[in-house]
C-alpha cells in the first residue's frame, strides 16, 4: 500500500518509519521536499517526498499530520480527494489563557472538521491518543496498547484497523466519526499525565481484561 504521509514533523516521521519497516510504500507530502533532515529521513527509511498535494494524489491512504495551527488552509490545499482514505491524526490544540486545550470539543471535532474541509473523503480519526515516540513502539509493551478509531465508513475503518495494528496496538472502533468529540479530549489525559503531571512521554493507552 501507497501511503502519504503530509506532514514530516515527529508524529508525521514516526508514522511513516513504523509503516515502512512494515512494508509499505511512503511519500511524504511538504512545502518543501530539499530539507536535509527531510532527505535523510527518506534516505534512512526508503521513502520519497513530494509537495503535499501530489503526494496526496499518489496515496491509496492520505495521513494528516500536520500542527492543528495551519491544518485548515494545508488540507484544503490538497485539492480533491473525494473516496481517498484519510487518517486524521491531528488534536485542535491552542493555547487559552496561557494553557494548553483544545480550540473545539464536545459539540464539535477536529476530525468533523476535516471531513468538512475535504468533502466525499473517508476520514478517520485515529493516533491522536498517545505522543510520536509511543507510535512505533506498540510492539514493546508487555500488555497490547489500544488505539481508538472513529469514522462513518466501515471499509475505511477496517484498512485504517488493519494499518492501526501493524504497529502494535489493539484497534477499537469507537463509533461514527462524531465521536472525534470525545478521542480528542482523551487524547489531553495523556498529554495531561505525560506534560504536566511527571508521567512521561513512555506510555499508552491499554484495555485490562479479566482472565477467564
Amino acid at each position: 500500500m501507497k501511503i502519504a504521509v503530509i506532514g514530516a514533523g515527529k508524529v508525521g516521521s514516526a508514522l511513516g518509519t513504523g509503516w515502512a519497516k512494515t512494508g509499505h510504500t511512503i511519500v511524504f507530502g511538504v512545502r518543501d521536499v530539499n530539507k536535509a533532515e527531510l532527505k535523510a529521513l527518506c534516505a534512512r527509511i526508503g521513502a520519497t517526498a513530494a509537495p503535499s498535494a501530489d503526494a496526496a494524489r499518489q496515496g491509496d491512504v492520505v495521513v494528516l499530520a500536520l500542527p492543528w495551527t495551519v491544518a485548515e488552509n494545508a488540507v484544503k490545499a490538497l485539492g480533491d480527494l473525494k473516496g481517498k482514505i484519510i487518517i486524521d491524526s491531528m488534536n485542535p490544540l491552542a493555547m487559552k489563557d496561557g494553557v494548553l486545550g483544545l480550540e473545539r470539543g464536545f459539540t464539535s471535532s477536529g476530525g468533523e472538521a476535516v471531513a468538512s474541509w475535504l468533502p466525499g473523503a473517508r476520514v478517520v480519526k485515529t493516533f491522536n491518543q498517545v505522543g510520536a515516540e509511543m507510535m512505533m513502539a506498540g510492539d514493546r509493551f508487555e500488555t497490547r496498547p489500544v488505539m481508538f478509531l472513529a469514522g462513518d465508513d466501515d471499509t475505511a475503518k477496517s484498512t485504517v484497523a488493519q494499518l492501526v495494528g501493524e504497529l502494535g496496538f489493539e484497534a477499537l472502533d469507537a463509533g461514527a466519526l462524531k465521536q472525534a468529540r470525545i478521542l480528542e479530549p482523551f487524547a489531553m489525559a495523556w498529554i495531561n499525565q505525560a506534560l504536566f503531571r511527571g508521567l512521561g512521554r513512555n506510555w499508552a493507552f491499554g484495555v485490562i481484561r479479566l482472565k477467564g
